[in-house]
């Protein structure tokens, strides 16, 4: 898949952006040099991180007709490695870039991750985005990979640390080896031995199923003749100082295990840095905001809103005028919206717990039936599929009312009256109440407002960033649950989501399609049935415009399903990044459609 092709030609655009590909090229060779200069004398092939991303073969035939083998080869090495730096977004309600850069820079330089952060021609590794329009996001450049010598003054193989998958990714980004993610040690590991840390990876079953093979708490051999021995070769992502002896490891709930301080991608960890000023946010998912374009005193809703960083993102480009709906089915994930939203000084953010599935609505006669967004009363909305069972919609409300009452009645060690006729299971929920506290959702504060919908044409734009596959997110280092089948069924998910966004829109309004994942069936197939089924829908230009095109074309299935992909002359309309360009992103998908009148 060639680059895409600049829309925009004005001399100074052109400029920004041929800086903005001279960073990444540089970042990507600064990578390149570290890495020749920490390479040592050639290790052993086992003591090393050269992880083969793992697909079900009927997905790897799908992608490689999509994508070609060679371009595919390089997407799935480049998700088994994190991005060489990580972009964040400044929150300029509160302060600006270059305060940012000095904070940052002065953090860094205090501290001894600052010193391996460093680049190789000595410059800082904090610098501000050069894309036109995104002077407000700014890269903290890492490094990597490393070569990391295991077997350094150790007369015996290194003692180890098996980490669960998960752990390691979020190593690999950063992170320290926390204690729930060790699975496994070498026998006879005491506090502040040098530890290897490698990765317990799935392995295929019998059925065609895919499991770790082991149970925590498991002793490692280090040995050839270790059962795990094998499976662990190529898994190793660094050497660190034992926190805990193995005894603490499998005793104690949390802390860190391995202070893992050599590390084969060195990336800063920004955990609790600088709060409410910055977001650690991937670049497309920056670029999803500017795309929806949102002007000050618009109406925005943002159907699968959690965890909040693309509705913040637009805050800011709305300067916190407006009003935004962020909405998730999910009540935790609403109350970690209303947390980032307050956390960054945001008053533009309204949200609400609604399924996106469920998101259409029209205004019924029922008044005295109410809904709840961030607890204040709105009218009532009914949506289309609830319209004939509104009476036994009333009734079940009452019912749990009556409930409700009766709980908030009977809290306390009293028995109520006709105490006979009390279920055994309702007394011992009313004890788990009165020892436990009352639970989230009824705590002060802590309460999401749920939400019926909203009628047809309420908003001026709405972001529709999907639940997806994630096949973009990196680092990954297993992809093999993924089926055909399963690809194809988020698709048709995620069609049924879009067909409640384009009746949200206004006439004349914006909607904007978003994934992160590598799949044709989420991505391009998803606005091929948007364009095929809405002929008032119309794909728009996307300012910046850094991505990629997509793909042109159809994909025949073996079972005889064809999947239609985008026509000549949409392909540059839509951006799609990929892992392994000269961006170094995640992969990411985004479709900006045009709304005309609706027939």
């Amino acid at each position: 898949m060639s680059k895409a092709r600049v829309l925009l030609k004005p001399s100074s655009l052109t400029t920004c952006l041929t800086r903005a590909k001279a960073f990444f090229s540089s970042v990507s060779q600064s990578r390149s040099i570290s890495h020749q200069m920490e390479m040592g004398p050639s290790d052993s092939e086992r003591y090393c991180y050269d992880p083969v991303l793992r697909w079900n073969p009927e997905v790897e035939d799908y992608f490689t007709k999509a994508y070609g083998p060679d371009h595919f080869a390089r997407i799935s090495k480049a998700l088994t490695r994190p991005s060489s730096y990580s972009c964040i977004r400044v929150n300029t309600v509160k302060t600006t870039s270059d305060a940012v850069i000095e904070k940052l820079t002065k953090i860094f330089n205090d501290s001894e991750e600052g010193l391996k952060l460093v680049q190789p021609d000595g410059s800082s590794p904090v610098t501000k985005c050069q894309i036109p329009g995104l002077d407000y996001v700014v890269f903290v450049n890492g490094s990597g990979p490393h070569k990391i010598e295991y077997d350094s003054g150790l007369e015996n193989p290194p003692k180890e640390v098996l980490v669960s998958r998960k752990c390691a990714e979020a190593v690999l980004r950063g992170a320290q080896v926390y204690v729930p993610g060790v699975l496994a040690c070498t026998a006879h590991v005491e506090k502040g031995d040098a530890v290897a840390v490698c990765v317990a990876m799935e392995q295929p079953g019998d059925e065609g199923d895919w499991s770790v093979n082991m149970t925590r708490g498991t002793t490692l051999q280090g040995l050839p003749t270790d059962p795990y021995y094998r499976e662990r070769s190529g898994l190793y992502i660094g050497m660190g100082t034992a926190m805990l002896s193995r005894a603490g490891m499998f005793r104690v709930p949390n802390g860190i295990a391995v202070d893992l301080n050599h590390r084969v991608f060195r990336l800063p960890s920004l955990h609790n840095i600088l709060e409410g000023e910055i977001f650690l946010q991937n670049l497309p998912s920056i670029i999803v905001a500017h795309a929806l374009d949102p002007q000050k005193g618009e109406r925005i809703l943002d159907m699968c809103a959690a965890p909040g960083g693309k509705t913040t993102a637009i805050a800011i480009l709305m300067n916190d005028e407006g009003e935004i709906v962020a909405a998730d089915r999910s009540h935790n994930k609403v109350l970690v919206v209303q947390n980032l939203s307050a956390e960054m000084g945001f008053t533009c953010i309204t949200t609400c717990k609604l399924d996106a599935l469920k998101s259409v609505c029209l205004p019924t006669i029922l008044n005295e039936s109410t809904i709840l967004i961030n607890g204040d009363n709105s009218s009532s909305m009914t949506s289309h599929s609830e319209l004939s069972s509104n009476e036994e919609m009333t009734s079940v409300t009452s019912r749990r009312s009556e409930a409700d009452k009766s709980c908030e009645k009977n809290d306390s060690t009293e028995q109520p009256n006709g105490g006979d006729n009390v279920s055994q299971a309702y007394i011992r929920k009313n004890k788990g109440r009165l020892k436990n506290g009352r639970g989230r959702t009824q705590c002060q504060g802590g309460r999401a407002g749920k939400s019926q919908g909203f009628p047809p044409n309420s908003f001026d734009r709405v972001l529709l960033d999907a639940p997806c596959s994630a096949l973009g997110l990196r680092p990954r280092l297993f992809a093999g649950l993924e089926t055909v089948i399963s690809l194809r069924n988020h698709g048709w998910y995620q069609r049924k989501m879009l067909d409640q966004a384009v009746q949200l829109v206004r006439v004349g309004g914006i909607l904007v399609y978003s994934t992160c994942t590598i799949n044709p069936s989420e991505n391009e197939a998803v606005v091929r049935y948007a364009l095929d089924k809405y002929r008032f829908l119309s794909l728009a230009p996307q300012h910046p415009r850094i991505g990629g095109p997509g793909l042109v074309g159809r994909c025949e299935f073996p079972d005889g399903y064809i999947e239609e992909w985008l026509k000549p002359g949409e392909e540059e309309l839509v951006q799609k990044f990929d892992p392994s360009s000269e961006l170094d992103t995640i992969g990411f998908f985004i479709a900006k459609f045009s709304v005309g009148p609706k027939d």
